[in-house]
């Protein structure tokens, strides 16, 4: 007996909307192996539930910056334990990526914020800009009371 989740089943177009994809995104998909081809009705492809998890992952995953091949490698690990250390290698990078997305809004933000005529002379703002320069071990980025000084 099939659960409700089972009988989940839509066509190409409304997969793709629910995503905001392209249907020849999610064709491209089927025909190298990243998705599973759809079920057949009458012709017509009909997405299960297992295919919207499947889009959702492969979506979110491009979004967190997964290449196909990497997502390829996590939805087919042959095992809860190869996945997981795929997972984690992912999620390594994606916090290295949160750290210099997180500096470089520091910097912005100085920018916007200093009164200096020249935010690159600002004390504060080179305070920055040599925690950057010695790299992710150096105290962190963020210096309140730097911020709007005048240089001099």
């Amino acid at each position: 007996m099939k659960s409700s989740a089972d009988e989940t089943s839509m066509t190409i177009g409304e997969l793709a909307d629910r995503f905001a994809l392209r249907t020849h995104v999610l064709r491209h998909w089927e025909a190298t192996g990243l998705l599973s081809p759809a079920e057949r009705v009458n012709g017509r492809r009909r997405y299960s539930t297992r295919h919207i998890a499947r889009v959702a992952m492969i979506v979110r995953g491009k979004a967190a910056g997964f290449s196909l091949e990497q997502l390829r490698a996590v939805l087919d690990a042959s095992d809860a334990a190869e996945r997981r250390v795929l997972l984690l290698e992912q999620r390594a990078e994606l916090e290295r990526r949160m750290e210099e997305i997180a500096a470089s809004k520091t910097l912005i933000e100085h920018a916007l914020e200093c009164k200096a005529k020249d935010f690159t002379e600002c004390p504060g703002f080179r305070k920055l800009v040599e925690q950057l320069a010695n790299g992710p071990a150096a105290t962190p980025v963020e210096t309140p009371g730097l911020r709007g000084h005048l240089p001099g």
